[in-house]
């Protein structure tokens, strides 16, 4: 299934965002041998720190197989910044419908081999459908991606043939690279889901989404600690009840999912330290 991860979310996904740099340092810096920056066995750049989109592939158990990275051109990006060569002599391409995508890969030996949906071909067509699917429902018509000659033909295999070039094909480590143009086109989505027999949605819903978010540790406003502290002046009996009354309030006043977890860490945190006799009932936010 596939999560996008952005400036908006990011800061619950650093799991996901950790595990997606060490695929990257594995396939760019080991696999490809790309002149990459790696640290701690994650590979980060510049661009990374431009808030850009990530979509992300996990498996069953949660674990990332697949990744790939979408920026604007109207700023700085690869193609224009570190690729250049490719361009040889012509102008960056920059256009507020236009996305690089760069970074794809796919963790090939967490995955089988064949067409089963464990596999690499699946995760591939999978990664790509929804790479394309998200830019779409962002207002985006294109995508360049900087690839190498294996990737297109990856791409021309799975009926996702890029409709043109950019530049020229330009050594770059072990392989070669190039910029591909494609379509954000139902046209483009639909054969590469065909191809691969991906049916339905790829995109997880928001309680897997919610699952894989980080473990959110309880935080303790004034309010709470006032009436902690006025707990522990009172007898033993009041006390128990009076934070067990406050933890079914916030959980009765819960606005959203996040304010509903928050209270119900809260009640669990007062348990285990022996301040409440019982964890008060769970409450459900549609």
């Amino acid at each position: 299934m596939i999560i996008v991860v952005d400036g908006l979310n990011r800061e619950r996904y650093t799991r996901l965002l950790d595990e997606m740099f060490a695929l990257r340092a594995r396939v760019f810096g080991k696999r490809l041998g790309w002149e990459v920056d790696i640290k701690e066995g994650k590979e980060i750049d510049q661009f990374d720190a431009l808030d850009p989109a990530y979509v992300i592939g996990v498996n069953d158990e949660g674990k990332v197989v697949s990744c790939v990275r979408a920026l604007q051109t109207t700023g700085p990006h690869m193609l224009s910044d570190v690729f250049s060569a490719i361009l040889n002599g012509e102008q960056p391409l920059r256009s507020a419908t236009l996305w690089e995508s760069t970074r794809f890969c796919v963790d090939t030996e967490a995955l089988d081999r064949g067409k089963c949906r464990n596999s690499v071909s699946y995760a591939t067509c999978e990664l790509m459908a929804a790479s394309l699917e998200y830019a779409q429902q962002s207002g985006i018509s294109d995508i360049v991606t900087v690839i190498d000659p294996v990737m297109d033909r990856v791409l021309k295999r799975s009926d996702c043939a890029p409709y043109g070039y950019v530049g020229k094909t330009t050594p770059m480590g072990k392989v070669s690279a190039m910029a591909a143009l494609l379509d954000c086109s139902d046209e483009r989505i639909n054969k590469i889901k065909d191809f691969a027999g991906i049916e339905g949605d790829v995109f997880m819903d928001e309680t897997q989404a919610a699952a894989l978010a980080d473990p959110v540790e309880p935080v303790i406003d004034p309010s709470v600690m006032a009436a902690i502290l006025a707990a522990r002046a009172a007898p033993e009996q009041d006390s128990s009840s009076l934070l067990e009354q406050y933890c079914l309030d916030q959980a009765t006043a819960a606005n959203s999912r996040d304010e509903l977890h928050a209270a119900n860490r809260l009640a669990g945190v007062l348990f285990e330290e022996g301040m409440i006799s019982h964890q008060r009932p769970r409450f459900f936010v549609c």
